[in-house]
């Protein structure tokens, strides 16, 4: 039986990368070795279709030796965590003692702006950075996905609630441009990747949306598929930061998706890529598809509408 191809973080909420990158590669008939953090219905989901699951901690060195023995193949996620680079250290000296052939590395764009004297606010970018190097480094036969910023979270996780209530899009991104991808279209990417990695070892892929456009122009998008005018409101970053900690959101994420707010302010996120195109074969979700397919998240109900 063939080595099976490894995926961390198999069971994730937002987003979902490493769910879908299990499900796509056990629909193509690969063995895959899903790692989770606990056991739970998500797993068993996993383990339904297929998966071979171990339970592991990427910050646990006797887990990650459990975890990646046997694996040739190994694609490496995590979530935003303030311990990211320390976890992604494990996983490489780990890798590089078994032997692994192929290394996919989750990381992001913002990462191609960076430089040794080059950073932006966000800790989350600066541990991104660093965990490249290291890998970089260690020798491993390493391949980086740099995406852009998800849909999943700023549009999905971070909208909802205005576009439902008062028909708005209210984010701090000023007139920046910017070109949100899909979760899946990241999945499908790895899943590529990881189905034939050897071709890719070395190169670094640049994952984005099909349109990089400013907020009003998204807003225009948001209407077309909600059918209904919704328009964008710029807010401030700092009483927009300030909600998401008495939301109880963790600091490292919340310092994190400020400087990305004020980055998409200064145009940093103005950038296109057709790396989802020549990897997939297939172009990337537009912000209309994938508020159309959410639609039900930016709608009110019938009952809310009542009360």
């Amino acid at each position: 039986m063939a080595n099976p191809i490894l995926v961390t973080g198999a069971a994730g909420r937002v987003g979902a990368v490493g769910r879908t990158v299990t499900e796509l590669l056990l629909k193509q008939g690969k063995a895959v070795r899903a790692m989770v953090r606990t056991e739970d219905e998500r797993a068993q989901a996993l383990r339904g279709l297929g998966a071979e699951l171990v339970v592991g901690n990427l910050l646990d060195l006797d887990s990650v030796h459990r975890v990646i023995a046997g694996c040739e193949t190994m694609y490496f996620g995590l979530s935003v965590s303030d311990a990211y680079l320390a976890a992604t250290v494990n996983a490489a000296a780990v890798a590089k003692h078994h032997g692994v052939k192929a290394f996919i590395n989750m990381s992001q764009m913002t990462v191609s702006q960076m430089s040794i004297t080059e950073t932006t606010p966000s800790p989350q970018h600066r541990l991104h950075w660093l965990a490249e190097q290291a890998l970089n480094w260690s020798g491993l036969p390493v391949v980086h996905v740099r995406p852009t910023v998800f849909l999943e979270g700023f549009f999905l996780t971070l909208t909802p609630d205005s576009v439902r209530e008062s028909n708005q899009i209210r984010l701090p991104f000023g007139e920046g441009k910017t070109s949100p991808v899909a979760a899946e279209d990241v999945a499908r990417a790895i899943a590529a990747l990881l189905a034939n990695p050897q071709p890719h070892i070395g190169k670094i892929y640049h994952l984005t949306g099909p349109q990089s456009e400013n907020m009003p122009f998204f807003a225009q998008e948001y209407s077309k598929a909600l059918g209904r005018t919704i328009t964008f409101q710029d807010i401030p970053v700092e009483p927009w930061r300030d909600q998401l900690l008495k939301r109880g959101w963790p600091v490292h994420v919340v310092n994190h998706l400020a400087a990305m707010g004020d980055l998409h302010r200064a145009g940093r996120f103005d950038r296109l890529s057709n790396d989802v195109l020549t990897l997939t074969g297939q172009q990337s979700l537009s912000v209309q598809e994938f508020v159309r397919k959410n639609a039900a998240a930016f709608t009110a109900s019938a009952k809310a509408k009542e009360a």
